[in-house]
């Protein structure tokens, strides 16, 4: 599957939904994050969507239209990655309350 990262401005966050209320778009894994949380120190937020090409080139579209600057597949690996060890960190502190 594919994936496409959004920085998205915090001032537009409600402009997220004229993306992800598609309806192509919302049958795929969407994720938000704030940058803060991932340790990076921007006023923004990141939008993940991850699904099919089409999906992902529909959602590439609908972000450009709102004016969201989308990463490079740099930039968008380095995101990933830190949404990746974030998950992974409350997966294994769900663990220890269980165990």
């Amino acid at each position: 599957m594919r994936y496409v990262i959004f920085e998205v401005k915090t001032v537009d966050a409600g402009k997220m939904n004229k993306v992800t209320d598609d309806d192509l778009v919302s049958r795929q894994s969407i994720l938000t994050r704030d940058a803060r949380s991932l340790d990076v120190d921007k006023d923004v937020l990141y939008l993940k969507i991850e699904g099919s090409d089409e999906a992902v080139e529909k959602a590439k579209k609908l972000a450009e239209e709102q004016g969201f600057k989308k990463l490079d597949e740099k930039q968008a690996e380095d995101i990933n990655q830190k949404i990746k060890e974030q998950e992974e960190s409350a997966a294994d502190g769900m663990g220890m309350i269980f165990d």
